[in-house]
């Protein structure tokens, strides 16, 4: 499958508002994404229409309201946009960020001890999971 084009910050909110409430109309996202911060209905729609063209998201016309729908899994998008993070930041050397969250991010004492079973997992597995 060919890569799809890496999402926006603006497509990425509009996303995570499909995958938290699941279909939805223009107002509907619009409405969720207002309560936090200032965006104009215009603006939302201009977002799903770029999802949609990008392969992210697929519309329905329901009476005279369209409806989007995510057709992708957020672990999927996740996988992909830190994928190419890694091959244009790091040439594909993935080593760099680890080591920049954990030291500049910092990390929590419950996310470590899950990072040592990981690592655990990993080793007796003999690669990658």
């Amino acid at each position: 499958m060919a890569a799809r084009p890496a999402l926006s910050k603006g497509e990425m909110e509009v996303a995570r508002v499909l995958w938290e409430i699941g279909p939805a109309g223009v107002r509907d996202v619009h409405e969720l994404l207002a309560s936090v911060r200032d965006i104009e209905l215009a603006t939302v729609q201009t977002y799903l229409r770029r999802l949609e063209a990008k392969g992210y998201a697929s519309s329905q016309l329901k009476g005279r309201a369209r409806v989007y729908s995510a057709k992708t899994k957020p672990r999927t998008v996740i996988r992909e946009t830190v994928d190419e993070l890694v091959d244009r930041l790091f040439g594909g050397d993935s080593m760099p960020l680890v080591r920049h969250l954990i030291e500049d991010r910092g990390i929590e004492r419950e996310d470590l001890d899950e990072l040592r079973q990981l690592l655990d997992r990993l080793e007796n597995s003999g690669g990658k999971s």
